[in-house]
């Protein structure tokens, strides 16, 4: 470590000491040649001596000593004072710590000393100073704060696995990623992303996404958060390169004319500079050999520059948090594409209206944590020879996959259907083909078909939940339906059977409408059907008072279809 030259060396002036000075004679031959710093002080606490080595570990002469206190020759070092003159006092020996930078050069950013020091009485019994023996203890000393240091660094690091990336939402690991560097690390922080295509990630500008600042921090970083924002680090200068090349960049001490060629075109640099911050570190957040963004700390007012350990442990941070980025960022662009396709695939629901003399609506709704997309639908087909086809199904899993094996079984449904078959033969046919097609996701459906003509509905079940029927009473029962395995299992025997129409409300469901975690179906039943409703509600009215009740809490998606038939 270089030496402190930010204080001029102390003028040589030496004291003159005490007339009866035989006792340091004495002690001369014995702490002259001693590796260990010896020095003695009178009752004023001014130097009336230091042995060689002493003048050696300080970088000053020992005359520069004689008759000036310790802050006039060594101002970095800190000795507690009155400690020596509690000595003077009670004369009880007492050991001290003394820490501090001297005039020579040090491989120790802080050299510390363990000193002893005893009251010094002449033969009269006159006090007349303090002697002290200081022995250097630096080196452990240093090894200890290292040891330290790396405890700490690992705990951090361990910590940050349970507190970052615990959703799936890219905006909820950012915030996390910010909220967490503060203040461990930094005063603010920033999480910055590109755009998710590799070809345009290295030139385009990033998009601030989520910020951090401690506690207190002046009020003028206020205006830093700006989510959404364009954060402009020029192309072509050391910043960019290093960030396109996946490497830290670090800068203190940072003067507003240097903040204004950082980021010239980015607004918030000048709340940077209004708050006093004077260091900046970014650390890019690479996973797989791609640049998903920044990892940007600041640190403001009296708070220290950001060293090598720092920057060691933001890079290893950063690794850790892009890996969990980058697992947000797959499943939210798997998750955006399946929604899209099952949106696509399902009907909407103001084509839902009129068929052939049956009123029908639909909802379909998300699980409440957005990251649940899977294989729930509805559909209403009118058949040919007058008859309205309903179906409600579920496709095992989540994802794209589930959302593609859903328009699988849709589309064969359909096929079925008018070819003129039955529900159970339907449910027969849809089988056997899943099964020989290799097809390995399954799925719960249930059937009903409703012929105006002769007022009948015919139910099929292959492992689906049973309907609800709202009676014109206002009752809610569920409807007794034979269920066969799920589709695509290859062991379909299939029953079916025929009721005659009996006016109210026919309401077909997905299990995420009664399923809850550790609790058993009967009880999400009981819900459903304990729900007091009006057979004469508008269907939109019914289906939205059944969400109002019953969707809170749920973990998966949910399908309604509701349908009532139309007395002219």
């Amino acid at each position: 470590m270089d030496r402190d030259t930010s204080s001029p060396r102390p003028v040589v002036t030496p004291g003159a000491p005490p007339a009866d000075m035989g006792y340091v004679d004495l002690l001369r031959g014995i702490v002259e040649d001693a590796a260990v710093g010896f020095a003695v002080l009178d009752t004023d606490l001014r130097y009336l001596y230091v042995n060689p080595h002493m003048a050696r570990m300080t970088g000053l002469p020992a005359a520069a000593y004689l008759g000036h206190k310790l802050h006039e020759v060594l101002p970095h070092i800190q000795r507690p004072e009155q400690v020596l003159r509690d000595i003077l006092h009670d004369g009880r020996p007492r050991e001290i710590i003394v820490t501090g930078r001297t005039w020579v050069d040090s491989p120790y950013q802080v050299r510390e000393w363990r000193c002893v020091y005893h009251r010094m009485v002449d033969s009269s019994g006159r006090v007349v100073g303090v002697a002290g023996v200081g022995l250097e203890i630096s080196e452990p000393q240093q090894y200890v704060y290292e040891l330290e240091r790396a405890h700490r660094r690992l705990a951090l690091l361990d910590k940050a696995a349970s507190r970052i990336g615990t959703g799936t939402d890219v905006a909820g690991t950012c915030r996390e990623l910010a909220e967490f560097v503060v203040p461990e690390l930094a005063d603010a922080a920033g999480v910055e992303l590109g755009p998710s295509d590799t070809a345009s990630a290295r030139r385009a500008p990033t998009r601030l996404v989520a910020y951090a600042t401690r506690p207190g921090l002046v009020t003028g970083l206020a205006a830093l958060d700006a989510r959404g924002e364009l954060v402009g680090w020029p192309r072509g200068t050391g910043t960019r390169r290093n960030l396109s090349a996946g490497r830290i960049w670090r800068r203190n001490a940072i003067t507003e004319t240097q903040w204004r060629a950082l980021i010239p075109r980015w607004a918030p640099a000048r709340a940077c500079i209004t708050a006093g911050v004077h260091a900046v570190l970014l650390a890019p957040l690479v996973a797989d050999g791609r640049v998903l963004g920044i990892l940007m700390l600041a640190r403001a007012g009296d708070s220290a520059p950001f060293s090598n350990e720092d920057a060691t442990v933001a890079r290893e941070l950063a690794a850790r948090a892009a890996r969990a980025l980058d697992r947000a960022v797959r499943f939210e662009r798997e998750h955006t594409m399946a929604l899209e396709l099952q949106r696509a695939l399902l009907t909407e629901p103001g084509q839902l209206q009129r068929h052939a003399g049956v009123e029908t609506t639909a909802r379909y709704r998300p699980a409440d944590d957005g990251s649940l997309i899977g294989g729930d639908w509805y559909d209403v087909l009118a058949l040919p020879d007058g008859r309205t086809m309903l179906v409600i199904g579920d496709v095992m899993g989540h994802g794209v996959d589930a959302a593609v094996a859903m328009s699988h079984y849709r589309s064969t449904l359909r096929a079925l259907a008018l070819a003129g078959l039955s529900p159970r033969q339907i449910l027969q046919h849809a089988d056997r083909m899943v099964a020989d097609s290799g097809f390995e996701r399954v799925a719960t459906c249930f059937l009903a078909l409703g012929d105006s003509e002769v007022a009948t509905l015919t139910y099929a079940s292959a492992g689906h939940l049973p309907p609800v029927w709202l009676t014109p009473q206002g009752e809610m029962e569920l409807v007794p339906v034979p269920v066969g395995p799920p589709l695509g299992s290859g062991l379909g025997r299939y029953e079916q059977r025929v009721t005659p129409e009996r006016g109210g409300v026919l309401l077909l469901y997905t299990d995420g409408l009664v399923e809850r975690r550790g609790e058993d179906i009967d009880r999400g039943l009981e819900r459903l059907t304990g729900l007091a409703l009006s057979p004469t509600d508008p269907l939109d009215t019914i289906l939205d008072t059944v969400l109002a009740h019953l969707a809170a809490g749920s973990e998966d998606d949910i399908a309604l279809l509701a349908a009532r038939a139309i007395r002219e």
